[in-house]
């Protein structure tokens, strides 16, 4: 099976991207055919500057290598670079009704946020992503739950196009991982753990060991003292327990077994410590990378032409149905 996914190049990556997303990524690229793309062309829609996106472009790339994502087994390209996107995403603004993008949550929730700069891209978004994942005709989309609205519209604008036109493209279908789908943010539990909150929320992928210690033993906790797994009554603990299960490849019942009659503090020290070492070799990788920038060029270059070749195809079919020989 075909799998696709990528990430917006908007700050440093954090912990959440890396058990959420990349995580499994490197594991199933040992398995499916797998695309990863660099999605910078959806990271215009909110402000920005020229420099640090290129900066972040190139950080983002970087993160791929150091989590385990390889060119070899998968295609690794940016977004911007296969211009079929920018096509397809027009050609299906032609049949996406207006008030459908109007009602994405996500939309509602950045117009809110950035009340100055509340442009078309921000509303069209749904309609890139949508050309971004029908343009390599996926069988899977290893998604959180705040995007599955967003495929929802996707496998819609397929099935509309299939029925208009002719059958073109594939429903994909949402992959989601048993745990670490959506990791919280440490000082608001309940509000997904994001780049874009106050930094004492997230843990950064190559951030420093004394800062990740400060960041962990910070981190809020729940009422009484019991280390157990309860999302509507321990929130905090919950959430700490999914990021240590992950990161320790056990499951959550054997980390509560453990500290069974230990307390937050030694809990939250040990978890520091776990997420110190699994992140030491990243950081490692992470500083390689950073001085061999013509390797990453090639990669990326290399990967956007095996990239275009699956994206041309699509769109040859396209251009047929819709009638623009």
């Amino acid at each position: 099976m075909r799998i696709l996914s990528g990430i917006r190049p908007s700050g440093e990556l954090h912990i959440g991207n890396y058990l959420g997303a990349m995580k499994n990524w490197v594991e199933l690229q040992e398995e499916q055919e797998c695309v990863f793309f660099v999605a910078d062309l959806q990271a215009l829609t909110t402000p920005y500057s020229p420099q640090n996106l290129q900066k972040n472009i190139f950080e983002t790339v970087i993160a791929y290598l150091a989590a385990g994502i390889s060119p070899e087994k998968s295609i690794i390209f940016v977004q911007s670079h296969v211009k079929e996107h920018s096509e397809l995403f027009w050609l299906l603004s032609t049949i996406c009704p207006v008030g459908e993008l109007s009602r994405m949550t996500q939309y509602k929730e950045k117009s809110r946020q950035f009340k100055r700069n509340i442009n078309a891209g921000l509303l069209n978004y749904p309609v890139l992503q949508a050309a971004d994942i029908l343009l390599y005709k996926p069988d899977l989309i290893p998604v959180g739950k705040d995007q599955l609205q967003h495929l929802e519209l996707t496998r819609s604008i397929a099935k509309k196009f299939n029925q208009k036109f002719g059958k073109v493209f594939v429903e994909p279908k949402p992959y989601s991982p048993k745990t670490g789908a959506r990791i919280m943010s440490l000082q608001n539990p309940k509000k997904k753990m994001s780049k874009s909150d106050d930094q004492q929320g997230y843990i950064a992928l190559f951030e420093e060991p004394d800062s990740i210690r400060k960041k962990v033993m910070a981190a809020v906790t729940d009422t009484g003292k019991e280390i157990k797994y309860n999302l509507s009554k321990k929130p905090g603990v919950s959430n700490m327990l999914t990021i240590y299960s992950l990161f320790a490849n056990k499951s959550i019942e054997e980390i509560e077994k453990k500290f069974q009659n230990k307390n937050y503090s030694e809990f939250k020290k040990s978890l520091a410590e776990l997420i110190i070492g699994s992140l030491e070799d990243l950081r490692r990788k992470r500083k390689e990378l950073l001085t061999r920038e013509v390797y990453i060029r090639d990669i990326l270059n290399k990967g956007a032409k095996r990239a275009e070749i699956i994206a041309q195809s699509t769109m040859d079919e396209v251009r047929k149905k819709m009638g623009l020989v």
